[in-house]
């Protein structure tokens, strides 16, 4: 079958001068060539047809994948979402934490302070307190004296462990003593009792403390000084 082209150069061929027999030989040659390409070609699309692939996309499939997407997107900014609050609680909990650290070092550090300053006003009030007592204190030396000791529980004595038993001529009651051993002890007693050695023994005070607490030596010698 020929073309519209090989039609149109057929009819120029026909209507050529008919004087000029070369001209229509070769419009008549054009025309045929020009039909026999164009039914080589055609028989060629014939036997070798192209071939083509189709996609059909329904509106369903676009608009799930349009679901899928979004869902997608979705999951991944609740994820991000969750992420940064996860880090922003860590972050508030280690800030948290140092705080904590840094209070209670602040409030033992001050502890410290404190503890160290109550010592120091402490030592200074009883340094003051024992140089007070030192320059208001007035004795009067009675010499060296023998101790003996006695349990006033043991005897049934009522008069407790704050006392000593003397010779009342020597010490009346109600006098107060500083003994001071030879080793630098110092006790201080009032005189609220009498012995039956005083009358024989006049050097020698008969001092009351605990059964367990009494010098294994059982008899020590100590200086003896009024007080007051």
């Amino acid at each position: 079958m020929a073309s519209n082209h090989s039609q149109k150069v057929e009819a120029i061929a026909d209507h050529a001068d008919a004087d000029n027999d070369s001209s229509h030989v070769n419009a008549k040659s054009i025309v045929l060539s020009n039909e026999a390409k164009v039914e080589q070609a055609n028989a060629h699309s014939l036997i070798n047809p192209k071939k083509e692939i189709t996609f059909t996309v329904s509106t369903n499939d676009i608009a799930e994948a349009a679901h899928q997407i979004a869902d997608q997107k979705a999951a991944a900014a609740k994820a991000a979402e969750e992420q940064a609050a996860a880090e922003q609680a860590a972050a508030e909990q280690a800030a948290a934490e140092q705080a904590a650290a840094e209070k209670a070092q602040q409030e033992a550090q001050q502890a410290a302070q404190n503890a160290a300053a109550a010592s120091a006003a402490s030592a200074a009030s009883a340094s003051s307190s024992a140089a007070t007592t030192a320059s208001t204190e007035t004795t009067t030396n009675k010499g060296t004296f023998k101790l003996s000791f006695y349990d006033p529980s043991v005897l049934g004595s009522g008069l407790g462990y704050g006392g000593v038993a003397a010779n009342l001529s020597v010490f009346p009651k109600g006098t107060r003593l500083k003994i001071t051993l030879s080793d630098g002890t110092v006790w201080y007693r009032t005189v609220n009792d009498t012995g039956s050695f005083a009358a024989g023994n006049p050097n020698q005070l008969d001092v009351a403390m605990p059964n367990s607490q009494i010098p294994s030596a059982g008899v020590l010698t100590a200086t003896v000084e009024v007080v007051g």
